[in-house]
């Protein structure tokens, strides 16, 4: 056992490869003191946040150095979904801020009270609860309404000129409130089942916003005008850490123009 413990703080070079030390793979450059709000939907992906998208951004953030603050409405949810059946539950109610507790271990503020002078940027997980709980998008399409507090947040960040990221259908909350800007929800096309939500980019065109098609597991998309930064997530069906990857590079983009 010992013996094991110790070689795992060895360098093991892999042929042809960098020795895993010194990869980049778990370093990061670090912007001291930038402060990040994060917008939460609830807990779980059919009614609320996308919680593998949640703490993807989380950890890198935590990594990038920055200070996070998480927020969500004091609203209930459209619905509760049995997340094992995938089916709506009968008479049974949750509230937003509530759920979004357990993503954020309780230090949740409600999102009534955020600030932009008190923070560098803001991001957006995904999960439907963005389209159920900040929008009326799942229901409405490009005819949706944004929640006041959200559409509040966005403006006053997009017109203090700090960035906004928002990940998996989240940029839909951005092409309604911010015309013509620039966002990737991935692919326009299914292609054969990996991109389920590939109408999406169709609505968002229909808001007036163009979209930026681009790969879930290592790219984002920067709209340098607007200082909006998305990344296609979960849009996408592929493995988990592909979309750890991308999340990395829509937080990275972020960090780099909150100028900390």
């Amino acid at each position: 056992m010992f013996a094991l413990r110790s070689l795992a703080f060895k360098s093991v070079p892999f042929p042809g490869k960098s020795q895993l030390v010194n990869s980049g793979l778990h370093t990061s450059t670090r912007w001291s003191g930038a402060k990040v709000a994060v917008v939460l939907s609830g807990c779980g992906v059919y009614d609320g946040t996308e919680i593998h998208e949640a703490a993807a951004i989380l950890v890198h953030l935590s990594r990038g150095g920055a200070e996070v603050q998480m927020y969500a409405p004091d609203v209930s949810q459209m619905h509760v979904i049995d997340h094992g059946k995938g089916v709506p539950v009968e008479n049974e109610s949750r509230n937003v801020l509530s759920e979004s507790a357990r993503i954020a271990r309780g230090n949740v503020t409600d999102l009534a009270k955020l600030s932009v002078g008190d923070h560098d940027a803001i991001i957006f997980p995904g999960g439907f609860g963005a389209a159920k709980n900040l929008s009326t998008f799942a229901v409405d399409g490009p005819d949706c309404k944004i929640n006041t507090d959200v559409e509040r947040v966005l403006k006053d960040f997009h017109k203090a000129g700090k960035p906004i990221g928002l990940c998996c259908i989240s940029p839909v909350l951005a092409a309604k409130l911010l015309p013509g800007v620039e966002v990737t929800v991935g692919h326009e096309e299914e292609k054969g089942g990996k991109w389920p939500y590939a109408g999406t980019a169709g609505a968002i065109k229909a808001l007036g916003a163009k979209h930026i098609v681009k790969e879930c597991h290592h790219e984002a998309h920067v709209d340098q005008k607007n200082k909006v930064v998305t990344s296609p997530a979960f849009m996408c069906e592929t493995q988990v850490h592909l979309i750890f990857d991308g999340i990395g590079a829509m937080v990275t983009n972020v960090l780099k123009l909150s100028g900390k």
